[in-house]
């Protein structure tokens, strides 16, 4: 079944970047997993939305085991499934392929950042599509990367507000790299790409500003244009685009789809970070039992509420 859900998905997502088809794409799920039974739940809620809008609106949920840090942090399902400082990667790669199996066998895409370059090899064939986020869009490493990846990819601007980094990561993206990694084996060796053709801009605003009112769309449309890309964007309506206060994504996720109601050109979808509640928590010192249910433990997120809502509305 998983491997059904992923590849319809993927030819979806690539009809709507090339305009074939004109439901908007929606990423939407928690900041981070970092529990399995809540994120099933989540997941369930998506499929009830699948099958109810399904006809309006791409659903893809956000399923996403690694995060970046700015300094130190917990980084993620991955690298500390326990939650306690363990660092267990053998049992975190484990627990995020069974997750990410059970997710696709309800019928629901999955979508998540590639931080580590070698994840992929395990994961990559249970996602539907990917993002390169804004602290590593400048990297080589992740272009090259993206570059072997098989799904659609999804660039976000620097964390400063910079677009030419992500452009000069889709153009890069689109090439064919050799470089050192992991085969099929497990095994160190030279990885050949034939580049991605499949990449589109993600508009995440920075430092401060948001960059999903028309004129930021205009100049990014521009900006792809005179490089020669595709004119392509997705807006991810929290970080900087919603001052970090998870709620205001609202406002973002309005302005785009009227926008796009309205016949602006190359909108191609929207990120929103929710979860089961609203808000976020801190790890405890009595460790992962101490923690809510439902609520997420990196990034606030909106609650299911609020996001069913705006479900609905862009359905309309």
């Amino acid at each position: 079944v998983s491997e059904g859900t992923v590849r319809q998905a993927r030819e979806e997502v690539e009809g709507v970047m090339e305009g074939r088809d004109s439901r908007p794409l929606v990423i939407l799920g928690p900041c981070s997993i970092h529990d399995r039974k809540a994120a099933l739940e989540y997941a369930g809620r998506i499929h009830r939305m699948r099958e109810e809008l399904g006809d309006r609106l791409l659903l893809v949920m956000r399923v996403y085991f690694e995060k970046p840090r700015t300094t130190v942090g917990w980084k993620g399902l991955i690298n500390d499934p326990g939650l306690d400082g363990t660092l267990d990667l053998e049992g975190g790669l484990k627990a995020g392929r069974r997750l990410l199996s059970e997710i696709n066998e309800m019928g629901v895409p999955a979508g998540t950042e590639f931080l580590d370059p070698v994840v992929p090899q395990y994961l990559a064939d249970l996602v539907s599509w990917a993002a390169i986020g804004a602290r590593t869009t400048e990297s080589q490493t992740h272009r090259e990367m993206a570059s072997g990846l098989s799904m659609p990819v999804g660039f976000k601007n620097g964390t400063d507000g910079s677009l030419q980094v992500a452009v000069d990561a889709m153009l890069s993206a689109r090439a064919p790299h050799a470089f050192v990694g992991i085969d099929g084996e497990g095994a160190t060796s030279v990885i050949r790409t034939v580049g991605n053709s499949s990449t589109h801009l993600v508009l995440r605003g920075g430092r401060d500003k948001t960059n999903y009112d028309p004129s930021s769309l205009g100049a990014a449309r521009e900006s792809l244009k005179k490089h020669g890309l595709p004119e392509r964007l997705m807006v991810d309506c929290s970080h900087a685009n919603s001052g970090k206060e998870a709620t205001k994504q609202e406002t973002a996720w309005k302005s785009v789809v009227e926008q796009k109601r309205s016949g602006a050109p190359g909108i191609l979808g929207l990120m929103l970070e929710s979860h089961l509640l609203e808000g976020r928590q801190d790890i405890p010192a009595e460790g992962p039992k101490g923690l809510k249910y439902g609520v997420s433990i990196t990034d606030a997120c909106m609650g299911w509420e609020q996001t069913e809502a705006l479900l609905r509305w862009a359905a309309q």
